[in-house]
């Protein structure tokens, strides 16, 4: 090929991405994909090790390598971004579309959650099913079984998560306006947030009137709530990311998608949350617990 051949084709991909021989998005070859399924594996492996009894040492392992494989993958992102500039208009509209698509792969996740919450508590099939898990009658929640008061402890988890969606949604704001300290200062305001909910998430855990193995209903609330704050977590550490590369300039106002993908999954994770605590708090409130 002619330099000049080339130099047309440079042209053609945009006169917008100088250097930038095309306008797609071909990625170098990339352990993290391979290495984040199987730190996942690990992950999950121990949680249902920990579940049937055999303890739960496989899970911080786990949670390491994530952590781990996160730091490294977004290094290598930010690499791409902030250094070699080989993310074009084509590459964040792609990136756009495949957000959305993991997002609505993680409402389907939910899904079977809310679904293994409706099916006992509405009688759906063969009831007598449940009768190993403690289910009795058609109580629900199951007679004799004390639960979390709604307006207590998990009223104020879900003001503190409304009000970080309120912050990441105005460090946006401050971003798309050029204000950069503002936004970032929200952000920080955001993460905060993030942590107190989980916090509490564990103080709650640790005072509530139920084990994980006591039947069918603190099965369905601490796997659909459990996992909702796992991705309380991985959405701190997100907005995290985001705090820092704000505070060294890696956003402006027209180029800020890695903050809007922490946003959207953030704003879903609040949404989540509000059904867990209209479906599982609310209306499945029975009993009240005795004091501790």
């Amino acid at each position: 090929m002619s330099d000049a051949t080339a130099n047309q084709g440079q042209q053609h991909a945009g006169d917008d991405e100088p250097g930038i021989p095309h306008p797609y998005h071909l990625v170098n070859p990339s352990p993290w994909p391979l290495v984040g399924a199987l730190s996942g594996g690990v992950f999950t492996t121990g949680m249902v090790i920990g579940m049937h009894g055999g303890g739960w040492w496989l899970v911080p392992i786990g949670v390491a390598l994530i952590l781990l494989t996160m730091f490294l993958w977004w290094r290598d992102v930010i690499k791409e971004s902030v250094v070699e500039k080989a993310h074009s208009l084509i590459t964040k509209i792609g990136m756009r579309y495949g957000m959305l698509l993991f997002i609505a792969s993680e409402v389907m996740f939910f899904v079977a959650f809310f679904w293994g919450y409706f099916d006992p508590a509405l009688g759906f099939g063969d009831t007598r099913q449940y009768e190993r898990l403690a289910y009795t009658g058609d109580a629900w929640p199951p007679e004799g079984m004390y639960t979390i008061p709604p307006f207590g402890l998990p009223f104020m988890m879900t003001m503190i998560l409304l009000l970080s969606g309120t912050t990441v949604t105005w460090a946006h704001h401050a971003l798309r306006e050029g204000h950069t300290k503002e936004a970032a200062n929200a952000l920080g305001i955001t993460v905060g947030l993030g942590i107190a909910f989980l916090c509490l998430q564990v103080y709650e855990y640790d005072h509530a009137p139920y084990a994980f193995t006591d039947g069918v209903f603190p099965s369905a609330f601490f796997m659909a709530t459990g996992f909702h704050g796992f991705h309380v977590f991985i959405g701190t550490c997100f907005l995290a990311v985001c705090w820092w590369r704000t505070t060294k300039g890696h956003f402006t106002p027209d180029s800020h998608f890695g903050f809007e993908a922490a946003a959207w999954y953030w704003h879903f994770v609040d949404v989540v949350w509000l059904f867990l605590f209209t479906v599982i708090y609310w209306w499945g409130a029975g009993a009240t617990p005795p004091a501790h």
